[in-house]
Order: C-alpha cells, then structure tokens, then sequence
C-alpha cells in the first residue's frame, strides 16, 4: 500500500487503519489476497462490521483512513497521482457532490450497482452510488397537540408558527441538502422566500445538533424542529429514559401530497487514482448487498438504498412515507446557491 509508513505513524489520530489492530482470530484466518484503502467520514462503530464481514467473505483487507469529508477531499487532492486511496464514503449528497468538484472520483459501470440501487440514488454518470438513506422529518411537541396547518416543509413559514421552531444552523450540511431539493424544485426565489419565513419563526437562534432539538421539543423548550430519521429511531429503540422522550415527541412526513420527504444519503465513489480500482469496485458492490444493507440499517438506523430492502423496526416505528425521488446529485449541485440563500436571510 502506497503511502503505508506516512498512513501508520498517524494511526493514533484521526487515521485509522485495519493494518494498526486486527480485529481478532476470523479475520488472521482467511487469506489475504488483496487489500483497497478506504477514506471515510462515516464515523459509526457498526461499520467495522461491515470491513470483516467483507474481508472474511472475499480475502481482501480493508485499510481504513478516517477524517471530516472536506479533510479527506483536500487530503486526496493534495496526494494527487500518488494518492492510495480507492474509495470514499462520506454522508451527504452535498458532500459527495463536493468530491465530484473537486475531481477526484471516476465513474464506475457495474451492472450490480445500477441494479440495486435506485437511479435517484445514484450519479447520472456513475461517479458515486448511495448506501444508505435517512428523511429529513418536521417534529412537533405532542403536548401541544397536532400543529394544525403543518404539512409541508413551506408551511414552517407560516405566520401562524412564529416563536414555535427551533433548528440547527444553517452551515449544517443537512439543512443546506433540504434547502437545495427546494431550490431545485420551486426555484431560488421561492427558496428565499421560504427560508425568511422560517428565520421569522425561529423560538431562539440556532444551536445543537438534532438530538439537541429533540431533546428541547420533548422538554416542551420548542414546538417544532427539523431532523434526520435516523436520529429519532435511536430514541425509539433506547433505553427506558430514551423511549420515554420519543413518546412526547410527534412526527410529520413532509410533502406527502406533493414531491415526498426530503431523502438524503450516504454514499461511496471510486478515485481516479484508485491503485486497487477491482477490489474497490468489489469493495462498492459489496456495500449494496443485503448482508451489508442490513448493517447500515440495524447499526444506525437508516433506510438500505438497495431496491427491495426494509428499514428496521426502530425505524419503522416512525411511519411509512412516500420519498422524494430527487436526484441526489440535484441536491450537490445547488450547495452554493443554498448558502447565499440561507445568509442573505438570517439563519445564521
């Protein structure tokens, strides 16, 4: 593995790699015979499953960078040619998108992939392919009752709601993500007008992540907030206490009538420069199949990508919905202007 010394001595920090600490017995079994390196931002414990199931099955190890997904974009740019990375997993079409900017990711044609996974899941082109989905969900406190009017994203403008939501900050990159399927479906000027009509509604400026507005609608602190399934099913499937705040806690799927929830993804493309391109594109085929599915939808919650696949019982215990069909890479391309949009309103 090109880079292998430079990789290792950093593997206290945010470097990670399978080559620093095998994972048991199992794993020292099976032949190696290969390896692809693996650049994520996916920061889930679960997903070390997924890197010996697939060694065991297939014999290849799976050497694992970890880092902030701008970091790893940067980080594969700067390495130019000689980089060793073969794939990178990052969470957000934004990001993915990103990745696709800065040209590091090649396209990939593999009749498994375009098979299992979804057209809207994946780049037009086959530069990325979703792994995973989570919608992004309004919520409301149910101790004040059903919010009534509330159905839609475009209705959190309303007037009538004002002093009722909290939400995170507009440089999370899953606001950014809804606020760019709303571009692309109603155009910018709708968009800002949208946005400035939340601003006007906001309980208190945006702080905390989506357990953070959970927490607060449960506490009553909030009526309203946005956020990702995958973060309530966590409550749905706690401990007594965690159950006991999704119990206070209602939940709207957005646009049912219309688009469908906003759906975003996790998701994987392969490097121009992979120097293990076969066993990444293995690597990427493995990802999508229902042994691997299952791993991202029992170990955080989230909806498989592949066609065919269901969510887990936390999960759906949220409700069943009809998903907006929105090309993800749709969602990547209109990240700028969503920013402009969100500053030129308010939502700091």
């Amino acid at each position: 593995m090109k880079n292998l010394v430079a990789a290792a001595a950093a593997c206290a920090t945010i470097i990670t790699l399978s080559a620093c600490a095998e994972s048991g017995s199992d794993a020292e079994a099976v032949p190696i015979t290969g390896e692809v390196n693996l650049y994520s931002s996916r920061h889930y414990d679960t997903d070390l499953a997924l890197y010996e199931d697939f060694t065991k099955q297939t014999g290849i190890k799976v050497n694992r960078i970890e880092a902030d997904a701008d970091a790893l974009i940067e980080r594969i740019q700067s390495e130019g040619e000689f980089s060793p990375a073969d794939l990178l997993i990052t969470v957000d079409a934004g990001r993915l998108w990103r990745a696709e900017e800065a040209g590091i990711l090649a396209p990939v044609d593999s009749t498994v992939l375009t098979e299992r996974i979804p057209g809207h899941l994946r780049h037009p082109q086959g530069l990325w392919f979703g792994l995973s989905t989570r919608a992004r969900i309004i919520i409301y406190d149910k101790a004040k009752g059903v919010p009534e009017g509330l159905a839609n994203y475009a209705d959190l403008a309303n007037p009538a709601f004002k002093g009722d939501i909290c939400v995170r900050s507009s440089s999370n990159i899953y606001n950014i993500s809804l606020l760019s399927s709303i571009i692309a479906h109603q155009g910018a000027a709708e968009a800002e007008g949208w946005a400035k009509g939340v601003v006007a509604n906001f309980k208190q400026a945006p702080q905390g992540n989506d357990t953070a507005m959970i927490d607060a609608v449960a506490a009553g602190q909030c009526r309203i907030s946005v956020v990702n399934t995958y973060y309530l099913a966590r409550y749905a499937g706690g401990d007594a206490d965690q159950k006991a705040i999704f119990d206070k806690v209602g939940v709207i799927f957005p646009d049912q009538a219309g688009n469908g929830t906003h759906v975003n993804i996790s998701g994987a493309g392969v490097t121009k420069t992979a120097p293990n391109r076969e066993n990444a594109v293995k690597f990427l085929e493995y990802l999508t199949s229902e042994s691997a599915q299952r791993y991202f939808a029992d170990g955080n919650n989230e909806f498989p990508a592949a066609v065919g696949l269901k969510a887990n019982s936390a999960v759906e215990q949220l409700g069943a919905f009809k998903a907006d069909t929105l090309n993800a890479a749709e969602i990547g391309r209109n990240q700028a202007e969503a920013v402009r949009i969100f500053d030129r309103a308010g939502w700091n």
